[in-house]
């Protein structure tokens, strides 16, 4: 799976652009679940093509946008358009069953 990192000035276009799924990761270099989170989620086995990390504390107009509360928060987004959040344990199970729950919701535009 393809990781990047994403911020404020390029996160619109990149997943405009980006064809698949992508799973939005906001994180904190000072939260410990973010941590787990950013050593774990590359290695789980997860129906995505790419995961894209963002950080929450130098990237406060994508948190506001994204109406991001807690850390870790992850999103999908398909093809330039968002599907919602994803609430699932750190678990290769939850995880893909959350998001494949979210890809049965209607498509928005991105926040």
């Amino acid at each position: 799976m393809d990781q990047h990192e994403l911020d404020d000035g390029t996160a619109d276009r990149f997943l405009l652009d980006a064809p698949g799924i992508s799973l939005l990761a906001f994180y904190s270099r000072t939260c410990g679940a973010c941590k787990v989170a950013r050593a774990q989620l590359p290695d789980l086995e997860l129906p995505v093509q790419r995961l894209c990390w963002i950080d929450a504390g130098d990237n406060g107009g994508l948190v506001e946008r994204y109406e991001v509360f807690h850390l870790p928060a992850l999103f999908v987004v398909r093809d330039g358009a968002y599907y919602g959040p994803v609430a699932a344990q750190l678990a290769q199970w939850d995880l893909q069953q959350q998001i494949s729950l979210a890809l049965d919701n209607h498509p928005a535009e991105l926040p």
